[in-house]
């Protein structure tokens, strides 16, 4: 079992940066790929970001390439998402998600996931 807390959310003003984090629980966190994704009122979840077991392979969409980063930290059993430049369509709330592949993840396949952080960015 896996439990996952995500933490960093809030309110910015658009062109705004933040770093979200994530920490899991146990000591099984280096076996997963970690994911980041979003999900706006009315809106299916989205995906934003993932990365492999060793941190060295990671994959997102054109919504925020460029923008956002995903890195992670075995040690500290922690995940992170910085995200520079936002937008106001980036509002949503994020959660963090472990899985067995960034393949999967990246169709949003998660095995364990988080509650959640908000960010809001006003425009």
């Amino acid at each position: 079992q896996v439990q996952l807390v995500e933490s960093g959310g809030g309110l910015v003003q658009a062109g705004d940066s933040l770093r979200l984090s994530c920490t899991a629980s146990g000591r099984t966190f280096s076996s997963y790929a970690m994911g980041w994704f979003r999900q706006a009122p009315g809106k299916e979840r989205e995906f934003v970001a993932t990365i492999n077991r060793a941190g060295d392979y990671t994959v997102y969409p054109d919504s925020v390439k460029g923008r956002f980063t995903i890195s992670r930290d075995n040690a500290k059993n922690t995940v992170y998402l910085q995200m520079n430049s936002l937008k106001p369509e980036d509002t949503a709330v994020y959660s963090c998600a472990a899985g067995i592949s960034a393949a999967r993840l990246r169709l949003k396949s998660g095995d364990y996931w988080g509650q959640g952080t908000q960010v809001t960015v006003s425009s």
